[in-house]
């Protein structure tokens, strides 16, 4: 994420300098001709801006913040004796409200300086794969900007409109945190879904490439990006809740548990109980079978 970056803005005409606390990594990127340090020293006669992309692992099942709130601290301490003032970036992929709580708290404690007055935050996170990381910073399909400083959010449009794609801006950072958790792990659900259904056809000897491939274009799911995305209400009509509870109990016949279909029921289920609603076609009884 961090190469991606900065060579794609490098390649945009932008002075670029990495930092790594690996010398090793730092030596392989001066050897590529890119400027590197291991140390970070901020300009004092321009306001750079720096992104924070530095990995975010997970310690059972919470992310391990620790290597960002190192580099926090590392961004507090060059900024506490600096004259310029910096626009910083988080790029890693966070819990929401990291931005304004983690990060924000270890580098005005660091500095002594204070956000918004001697030093401007934001996030953007990247949407970037692993295989093809340079060519989709490069040509991005989407950019999402969230700062609570127009400046820093007016500093980023200019920086990275150019690359082109379609542009979201937001004036909470969270939202653009809670924006990357939800692309991901939607990511997840999709593969998960269909490695379910691929356990099904391996039983009836179907390829389920011809099924996916067929699906992705005529399920509305697939084609209308607004579809289902109206949180807080459970899926109901004359299909889907029974379709969801039949197809369950004809996995099961072939001695298969699909848990995230089931979770599926249940999520809906707990939805329409929170909000008390009365779904005449919601199928109580085979929820009611799956652990209600």
């Amino acid at each position: 994420m961090g190469t991606a970056t900065g060579v794609g803005l490098a390649d945009r005409g932008h002075r670029v300098r990495f930092v790594d606390i690996d010398s090793r990594r730092v030596a392989a990127l001066s050897g590529q001709g890119h400027p590197a340090q291991t140390e970070l020293r901020l300009s004092e006669t321009e306001d750079d801006i720096v992104f924070l992309t530095v990995p975010t692992p997970h310690q059972g099942d919470r992310f391990d913040l620790g290597a960002l709130e190192s580099a926090a601290r590392a961004t507090g301490r060059a900024l506490a004796d600096c004259p310029s003032r910096p626009t910083i970036v988080l790029r890693s992929t966070v819990p929401p409200g990291t931005c304004d709580g983690v990060v924000r708290a270890v580098i005005e404690s660091e500095s002594g300086k204070r956000a918004g007055t001697d030093f401007l935050m934001a996030s953007n996170p990247e949407f970037l794969r692993a295989a093809s990381a340079e060519a989709d910073f490069a040509n991005p399909w989407m950019t999402v900007i969230a700062s609570r400083s127009a400046e820093a959010t007016d500093r980023l449009v200019e920086l990275l409109a150019p690359l082109g794609g379609e542009m979201r801006t937001f004036d909470d950072p969270a939202i653009a945190e809670l924006i990357k958790c939800a692309h991901n792990t939607f990511n997840a659900t999709k593969i998960s879904f269909w490695n379910e259904i691929w356990m099904v056809g391996s039983r009836l000897g179907i390829n389920t490439d011809d099924v996916a491939s067929v699906v992705a274009i005529s399920a509305e799911g697939s084609f209308n990006p607004l579809y289902g995305i109206r949180g807080g209400a459970p899926f109901g009509g004359a299909c889907l809740p029974k379709d969801t509870a039949g197809f369950l109990g004809f996995a099961s016949e072939l001695g298969l548990d699909l848990r995230l279909l089931r979770a599926v029921v249940a999520v809906n289920v707990e939805v329409a109980d929170l909000l008390g609603s009365e779904i005449d076609s919601f199928p109580l009884q085979g929820a009611s079978a799956l652990g209600r």
